[in-house]
């Protein structure tokens, strides 16, 4: 019997086996931990120190390993996604046992939501009181591993230091095999601390799985897209996180399909393209234009509560949906589904479709969509909300990321923004903006980041203006503050005609940041451009407040 895939064991010199037998003394399971991540190519890590997970820290010391500390583990969670989003490399995460660990949860819950490739490393209590009992270790959990089985996508138990780095490498291969998503290895505190005489950890292979289509399913989607009449494409994250946005185009321009990008897939289809329908898919007029459509190509997206238009969205035609979380092909619709890479998917069909005519009557489709939006738009009284966005985009360099919290010009952005943008809306949680842009910045200090919160989003962050002056990271906080929650606010107005629980106190955000060090400044709409992009300019982080009470367009789902 012949092994295909059969991997020559590279052969050790006398003096690689020199040092084998000879490893550095004082090292311990901790540096077995990093020794991994850096065979595995990890560069940076992110998290925060606590004492069952000292052995891991103490290693750092030992290590190249850039290592970025923040204040809160959950924002600790959010910069490692971020990180990730932009990379598309493994973010390690180093975290502590119990409340430390637990407090990653939401930020894990996002990485999830939007297939962020997170690896959580966290100590766990001495293996002594591991197996049911209650021994009062101080952060101790009966099941630790349960609180995190629902949100990640593996669990890796370490039980003993030869498990060190195969366990490390398990959860690196399985974060980055489609869909990416945040894993979780436990090591107890006194794996970590014991002295190990094992060699020192080198080559690592953790190459993540394909993903590849079944041949049968492209053949009938490809007939099916060859033969279509009105053919459209909802293009989703999946494509974004595949590196798939030029297979998409390529795609698009050949079937002359019109192509409409998810807000979790900003960036995955050219803005101004001509078969652009851009983002507007809070917006009747683009879902009515897709439930025109013969068929209807549905890549990286599980078509959720937003991508759906609330669940609004009822096909006439047929629906071939491209996924690689095996549980979101066909959860909300009846579809052709093809478990697969949207990468290797799109090749596969760019090579099977045959090209379609009628670009200028696709065109023209798109045109007409669009129209209608604006002048949708246009009717309410918006101008303001309008001008904001439009300073923020003209303040930013092309090439610059932005991150959004859940506020109200990020709900905008989501349908207005012209290209790529990170938000914290796979999950939803509030304070993802600042430490995620924070992660961004670690990834590349030679380009500003932008954050966008509202003052309710903010007050989840502000620890975190320590640790971009500390780190003295390129930054740029926009904090839109109307005094309250303002989206609950809209939606406990609509819902019950008063509001409860909206309105909060709140410090002056620029003396706040200038107590970090930090410099701030307090803007206006009619100012907003300029001071961003001196703030955008300026090296460090910068504060910038916008004290504005923005609304949201009006919902047509409900229409």
């Amino acid at each position: 019997m012949t092994h295909d895939h059969h991997h020559e064991i590279p052969r050790y010199t006398p003096e690689q086996t020199e040092l084998a037998l000879n490893p550095p003394a004082g090292r311990n399971g901790g540096d077995l931990v990093v020794e991994t991540l850096h065979g595995l190519g990890a560069t940076t890590v992110f998290g925060l120190p606590g004492q069952h997970a000292l052995g891991m820290f103490d290693a750092l010391r030992r290590s190249d390993l850039d290592y970025i500390g923040l204040r809160v583990e959950n924002n600790a969670g959010f910069a490692a996604d971020a990180y990730g989003r932009v990379t598309g490399e493994v973010a390690p995460l180093l975290l502590s046992t119990g409340p430390g660990a637990l407090t990653s949860l939401a930020a894990l819950q996002e990485a999830a939501a939007a297939s962020s490739p997170v690896l959580a490393i966290s100590s766990q209590i001495p293996s002594a009181g591991l197996g049911g009992g209650r021994h009062g270790y101080l952060h101790e959990l009966r099941d630790q591993q349960a609180s995190f089985r629902d949100i990640v996508k593996s669990v890796h138990l370490v039980r003993t230091a030869s498990q060190i780095p195969s366990a490390i490498a398990a959860a690196w291969e399985s974060a980055l095999t489609a869909p990416h998503g945040p894993v979780w290895v436990e090591i107890p505190q006194d794996i970590l601390l014991k002295e190990t005489t094992l060699p020192l950890v080198t080559a690592v292979d953790a190459t993540p799985r394909e993903l590849l289509p079944r041949p049968e399913l492209i053949a009938v989607a490809a007939h099916a897209l060859s033969h279509a009449r009105r053919p459209v494409i909802i293009a989703g994250g999946g494509v974004v996180r595949a590196d798939a946005a030029g297979k998409l185009r390529a795609l698009a321009e050949k079937l002359n399909a019109p192509v409409v990008t998810t807000f979790g897939g900003k960036g995955a289809f050219p803005w101004e393209h001509p078969l652009s329908l851009q983002s507007w898919l809070e917006d009747r007029h683009t879902t009515d234009f897709l439930e025109d459509a013969d068929v209807v190509l549905v890549v990286g997206s599980g078509l959720g509560e937003l991508s759906s238009n609330y669940y609004t969205f009822r096909p006439r035609g047929r629906v071939i949906q491209i996924e690689a979380d095996l549980g979101k092909l066909e959860s909300n619709l009846p579809a052709l589904g093809v478990h697969a890479d949207a990468r290797e998917a799109l090749s596969a069909l760019l090579e099977s479709v045959t090209g379609r005519e009628g670009a200028e009557a696709a065109r023209d489709a798109v045109r007409t969509v669009l129209e209608k939006v604006r002048a949708r738009l246009d009717a309410q009284d918006l101008a303001l909300e309008q001008r904001v966005l439009a300073s923020v985009r003209e303040a930013l360099p092309a090439t610059a990321p932005s991150f959004w919290d859940m506020t109200i010009l990020a709900y905008w952005a989501w349908s207005a923004w012209p290209g790529p943008m990170h938000s914290g809306q796979g999950a939803g949680g509030l304070g993802y903006g600042f430490p995620a842009a924070i992660g961004a910045a670690a990834a590349d200090v030679t380009k500003p980041v932008l954050a966008v919160s509202g003052d309710g989003g903010a007050m989840y962050s502000i620890a975190e203006l320590a640790t971009a002056r500390q780190y003295d990271l390129p930054v740029t906080w926009l904090i839109v503050d109307d005094g309250g929650y303002g989206i609950l606010r809209e939606y406990m107005t609509d819902a019950f005609g008063e509001t409860t629980g909206t309105e909060l106190a709140r410090p002056d955000f620029v003396a706040l940041a200038e107590s970090f060090g930090v410099p701030a400044v307090r803007t206006s709409p009619e100012a907003l451009r300029e001071d961003l992009s001196k703030a955008l300019a300026a090296p460090g982080p910068s504060v910038v407040v916008l004290p504005a009470l923005l609304k949201l367009f009006a919902p047509t789902h409900l229409a």
